[in-house]
């Protein structure tokens, strides 16, 4: 391991604003800040969002920025990637974003039920092989999760350059009756990118440099619990992604 990674690990836990709990700690045992975010790591009423995979935590930060009357969590397990946002919100004081390092698999081990008003997930892995369907963060097993965590009117936002994921996520909402919100192909080509999905990490500006689309969905869960598995037919394609594109 580098020194300068090494570095980063060492300052991340001088940071306020940064949890990185031990994996014993919630592999099994809930975290002593769930349900209490607000009370004592934000110490505000406002409404808490999270970003799941947020990397190097650009856009936590531009939410946080551009959304002052809510609290952002950037979660992600690469702690040294996170320390950029960290730093950031650090030296800002900026008193409405933290980060969380865990596995995304473990996120209901810190938050309780209805602890949650947004989740963003920006940019992920789309996890192309079939193989690994079970990994999309907008799948049925993960869906399980968020619906243990999101408020009554607890929204999901999906950002992502991959059209496989994208349309992954349609038959998603359409297999369980979700509220279907916002479902757009290309926001920057239609106009529909708002301040906040104008936001650009360095990842999605290489992928525009390539000239492929980003899109967007918002669904909501409308009170549903359980997601039963299924296996969509979308995966049976050879083609996913115009993936020599994408390498």
């Amino acid at each position: 391991m580098g020194k300068d990674k090494l570095r980063r690990f060492a300052e991340n836990l001088t940071f306020a604003c940064f949890v990185q709990p031990e994996f014993e700690t919630v592999f099994r045992n809930d975290h002593p800040l769930k349900g209490r975010w607000n009370a004592d790591f934000f110490r505000n009423d406002r409404p808490i969002v999270l970003e799941l995979g947020c990397g190097k935590g650009e856009y936590t930060v531009a939410l946080a920025e551009r959304n002052p009357d809510k609290n952002f969590i950037g979660i992600d397990i690469k702690g040294a990637r996170m320390w950029r946002g960290a730093k950031t919100v650090t030296e800002q004081g900026m008193a409405n974003a933290g980060f969380l390092r865990t596995r995304i698999e473990f996120i209901e081990s810190f938050f309780a039920p209805g602890e949650i008003a947004e989740i963003w997930i920006t940019l992920p892995d789309p996890q192309l092989k079939t193989r690994r369907a079970k990994k999309r963060l907008t799948g049925p097993l993960f869906l399980e999760h968020y619906a243990r965590m999101l408020g009554p009117d607890g929204l999901i936002h999906l950002k992502t350059d991959s059209k496989h994921l994208y349309n992954y996520t349609q038959a998603v909402i359409d297999r369980y009756g979700l509220k279907r919100i916002a479902a757009v192909d290309d926001i920057y080509g239609t106009g529909y990118a708002d301040e906040r999905l104008s936001v650009k990490t360095a990842y999605e500006t290489m992928f525009l440099e390539r000239g492929l689309p980003i899109t967007y969905t918002q669904f909501a869960l409308n009170g549903r619990t359980e997601f039963p598995w299924f296996d969509w037919e979308g995966d049976d394609t050879d083609e996913k992604d115009n993936e020599a594109e994408r390498r």
